[in-house]
């Protein structure tokens, strides 16, 4: 089965543009979760412009589904990390003045420091995932150095797709198609995410090798017009449909 984790940082980014306490992640996602999300992920970013660190208690000891908590590679992040012992923790980049996660972690780069990084979390029993592109070298290199997933980024397939590139964003697809199947190969398990839609979500769902795909800002902003519940499960269809080929 292909599992759908549910991203609900952008309801926190609604809830800090007033300082209010509404709308509540934790409410979305115990909507996810009863929609049938597979699992919650939430972004805990160095400047907390989205969710907080009482976002992630809370998540914690709330949820029956598992929590994936993404945050960058930082002594403070781990130490976060290691106090609630999440189900799972995708290491991505990030940069303060980007809008969003801007492409994958350079591993190969990065390879010694990294791997060092994740150990403790694996210890302490996190199935730790990297967010890298399809580079070959970069998933070689997250299986070098212990990690247990590797998560696609698929944003510039969606971005070429949205552009009407459909040439390029059919290359662009061919090479997480490949990515998928070195990955798989290699013994790490496969996901996928970021800017993936309704109309775009097909294609990357029909690839056999991947097992989750972790979707939040479009199925947030689908729900301010037909509700969070409905969006999931309009998402959920498409998926399913995608795998049955």
């Amino acid at each position: 089965m292909l599992r759908l984790g549910v991203n609900i940082d952008h309801v926190a980014t609604v809830r800090n543009a007033r300082g209010t306490p509404w709308p509540d992640p934790l409410r979305a996602a115990l909507l996810a979760q009863e929609a049938g999300a597979d699992g919650i992920t939430a972004h805990l970013r160095e400047d907390r412009r989205h969710i907080s660190d009482a976002d992630i208690a809370r998540l914690s000891e709330a949820l029956h589904v598992p929590l994936n908590l993404e945050m960058a590679a930082t002594a403070e992040m781990q130490a976060i990390a290691l106090r609630h012992r999440p189900h799972a923790v995708c290491i991505v980049p990030e940069k303060r003045e980007e809008r969003t996660t801007e492409g994958g972690l350079d591993v190969a780069g990065d390879e010694s420091r990294l791997a060092d990084f994740i150990a403790p979390l694996r210890e302490a029993g996190s199935r730790v995932s990297l967010f890298i592109g399809h580079d070959p070298r970069q998933i070689e290199a997250a299986a070098r150095i212990g990690a247990a997933v590797v998560e696609l980024h698929t944003g510039a397939y969606c971005d070429l797709d949205t552009e009407g590139n459909h040439a390029a964003r059919d290359a662009e697809l061919a090479g997480l198609a490949k990515g998928a199947r070195l990955a798989a190969a290699l013994g790490l398990e496969v996901h996928a995410g970021h800017g993936l839609t309704f109309d775009t979500v097909g294609p990357i769902a029909a690839l056999p090798e991947v097992r989750e795909l972790n979707i939040g800002h479009f199925l947030i902003s689908e729900a301010l017009f037909i509700g969070l519940g409905p969006a999931i499960r309009e998402m959920r269809a498409r998926m399913d449909a995608a795998r049955r080929g």
